[in-house]
């Protein structure tokens, strides 16, 4: 009984290590567990304090802007182009960060990326709420495009930390071939998805809370979620950097 138990035990440990598979933090199931969370507060956040907006995914608005335009209120429609220019500049200024990458001391254009979007919540955290929605909702949708931009891999998979109907379409996906089709690795692929769409959904739900109780000031916790991914990008930096010493002192002298 005992060693059928103990083989059981091991591919429960198998399993999940092949679930948490990651050639680096930044594209590890818990990394991508805390973007997610950042991703669905964010929303949470915009819906309830900017009149009912979801600043992170620009569909809404590129179907907004043809419908009034569709009508000829070109005023409407003009309203809803600001966060779609937005995104497309966050889109560059990623870029940007990979094209300094190993440039002026800076070695991780990822954890650039992620100092400036916490830089930039952080300043949100001040705008009062008097202030036009337009200006929080557009700033908001350049952070999400800077994040979705740069962590865009789960392991071995496309994913979004900031929206969730291509996470849900690869989960259900992998889902059918894990089950009918016995493909044990999109079997996992799938667990992987969904821990994403249900950390996007905790962040719904504990952004919710939060800016119910501290009003606009709520948006500091994901600063303080984003502080914390650098710390991790960090750690792994300074440990890469070290298991590369041991290996090659003489190249590290």
């Amino acid at each position: 009984m005992m060693p059928g138990i103990i083989r059981k035990l091991d591919s429960v440990k198998k399993n999940l290590g092949q679930i948490y598979l990651h050639s680096s933090i930044h594209d590890s199931v818990p990394f991508g567990v805390l973007l997610a969370i950042v991703g669905g507060f964010l929303d949470a956040y915009t819906f309830i304090t900017r009149d009912g907006v979801f600043a992170n995914a620009q569909t809404g608005n590129i179907v907004l802007l043809g419908v009034y335009a569709a009508q000829g209120d070109w005023g409407q429609a003009l309203v809803h182009l600001p966060p779609l220019l937005a995104f497309v500049i966050g889109v560059f200024v990623t870029e940007v960060f990979k094209h300094l990458s190993g440039k002026f001391f800076i070695l991780d254009w990822k954890q650039l990326a992620l100092i400036f979007e916490s830089i930039i919540l952080f300043i949100i955290g001040f705008i009062p709420q008097t202030a036009p929605d337009i200006i929080v909702t557009v700033i908001i949708s350049f952070v999400a495009s800077i994040q979705v931009c740069s962590f865009s891999k789960l392991v071995d998979s496309p994913y979004s930390t900031t929206m969730s109907t291509g996470n849900l379409r690869s989960a259900t996906q992998a889902a059918y071939q894990g089950i009918f089709q016995k493909d044990h690795l999109a079997a996992i692929r799938s667990i992987r998805y969904f821990t994403i769409i249900i950390s996007f959904i905790s962040g719904g739900f504990i952004g919710g809370l939060i800016t119910f109780m501290f009003g606009i000031k709520s948006i500091f916790f994901t600063v303080f979620l984003l502080v914390f991914c650098v710390l991790l990008l960090n750690i792994e930096r300074a440990k890469t950097t070290s298991e590369a010493t041991v290996k090659n002192p003489i190249n590290h002298q």
